[in-house]
């Protein structure tokens, strides 16, 4: 359900995908081990990482639409399926539910943490990995899960306690279409059901960031309409970098998966326009190139491109 994208020249022609799942990782305590899909070029050397999380209730079999696109195009994009995802089923009464927001981040610091075993099941990728450069993406709920690895606090429901939960291994993030601030902002639902999105601090999340909205993305969870999900960005400090997608819902035109039933805005445009910004952005925050990056901030400044608008800001200080 994607529209080819040119690629510049400036950008290696994309490669054959291996891509390799369920890999599992041991995870003591969590009550069942971590299953995650790896998906990485068939060429190339010193990869760089991305952790991409999924919304609730998807799993490792979603997003095709962008960890395709990344490993195609010099990433290893490591997916993880949270305890939230319908195929693992927790029942409604299960005492793990009210601290899926930590599991999830839980779940990402053990894949960073067994990246060895991430390598070794996937034939051929021994030695081709860049462990200095990782960056932390997720769509919805991932987007909490991602923006709390780089800095965003969550109070605990349990314990009142707002921790750091940051990991100096992640150094960059894509949110996309994810929370915004607490308290008087939620829906009575989101504040009853979602005890994780009542008190966010975007205050501490430091680490450069590209935020994508979409400015029909009238959730249930906020009474503020789409605007919401742009508080990643106008909350934190730091480089920052947000990508407003004209006329797109929550699922941004169709991230979650090929021709999949949620997406409600079916919408190849923005999807391969996601593709081109966050691709451009990755490799931009981690150092391997910013020569496309540059390009489409020129293409996407103020509001002359029919699908989007990107602006972005700088560290204060």
């Amino acid at each position: 359900m994607t529209t080819p994208v040119g690629v510049p020249p400036h950008i290696a022609p994309a490669a054959p995908v291996v891509s390799v799942a369920p890999v599992v990782l041991p995870a003591p305590g969590r009550g069942e081990d971590l299953r995650v899909r790896v998906s990485a070029p068939v060429t190339g050397h010193g990869l760089p990482v991305v952790l991409l999380a999924h919304g609730f209730g998807s799993s490792l079999e979603g997003y095709g639409p962008l960890a395709d696109h990344w490993a195609a195009h010099g990433f290893v994009v490591v997916q993880p399926t949270h305890l939230d995802s319908r195929t693992v089923g927790l029942a409604e009464d299960d005492p793990r539910r009210p601290g899926l927001w930590r599991s999830r981040v839980e779940d990402m610091r053990r894949v960073l943490d067994n990246l060895d075993a991430v390598e070794a099941a996937v034939p051929g990728l021994a030695g081709r990995l860049d462990r200095s450069r990782v960056a932390a993406a997720g769509h919805s709920f991932g987007g909490q899960t991602a923006g709390i690895l780089l800095g965003l606090r969550v109070r605990d429901p349990a314990t009142g306690e707002m921790e750091d939960l940051s990991d100096p291994r992640v150094g960059a993030g894509v949110l996309l279409a994810t929370a915004g601030a607490g308290g008087d902002a939620l829906t009575p639902f989101a504040a009853e059901h979602l005890p994780w999105l009542r008190q966010p601090d975007f205050g501490r999340m430091t680490t450069p960031a590209l935020v994508v909205s979409g400015d029909k993305d009238d959730l249930p969870l906020t009474v503020r309409g789409a605007d919401w999900t742009a508080d990643p960005y106008v909350l934190s400090p730091g480089e920052k970098s947000l990508l407003t997608l004209f006329g797109a819902e929550h699922f941004l035109g169709g991230i979650s998966g090929y021709e999949v039933a949620e997406t409600t805005d079916e919408n190849p445009a923005h999807v391969a326009l996601v593709q081109r910004v966050t691709l451009a952005y990755l490799r931009h925050a981690l150092g391997v190139d910013s020569t496309e990056w540059a390009a489409v901030r020129g293409d996407l400044a103020g509001d002359a491109h029919p699908l989007g608008r990107l602006e972005s800001k700088r560290a204060s200080g």
